[in-house]
């Protein structure tokens, strides 16, 4: 019952002596993480609040090639980068902290991918759904007007 852990992180690149240097070598990480979140949320560069393309007009493949691009290309990089950084988060928090890299490669499988498919089919609904609400309060023609 009584095992060791593994005390790398990065694949190898970073070995810990102990499983506390460990703890607060992630812990360390998932800081750096958190404040680049931070900082990039506050100061919201330019250069990362325009998408990298407009939607494609008419036609069949064009609406083909808006529903499978819509995820990814249309929204603005800034959004892309928040969702990237909290899928890593949420990575190094339960392969670390949970111990699930000691665990059998099926439980693992079973856990991750799930856990990842949820996150995207969730990213896609609140990304459809959200640019919907935005379209309804701020398009040109919008019956709802805001009364602040």
């Amino acid at each position: 019952m009584a095992h060791e852990h593994k005390l790398e992180i990065f694949r190898g690149l970073l070995k810990f002596k102990s499983n506390t240097q460990k703890i607060w070598g992630v812990l360390i990480f998932l800081t750096i993480v958190t404040l680049v979140e931070v900082v990039l949320g506050i100061y919201k560069p330019a250069i990362f609040m325009d998408t990298w393309m407009t939607p494609f007009e008419g036609g069949f493949f064009a609406t083909l090639g808006n529903i499978l691009f819509s995820p990814i290309i249309y929204m603005k990089p800034l959004n892309l980068i928040f969702i990237v950084l909290t899928i890593v988060k949420a990575y190094y928090i339960t392969w670390d902290f949970m111990h699930m890299r000691d665990e059998t490669g099926s439980l693992r499988k079973m856990v991750v991918w799930t856990g990842v498919f949820l996150i995207c089919y969730l990213i896609f609904i609140l990304l459809q759904e959200g640019g919907y609400v935005f379209d309804v309060y701020n398009g040109a023609d919008s019956l709802i007007k805001r009364d602040f």
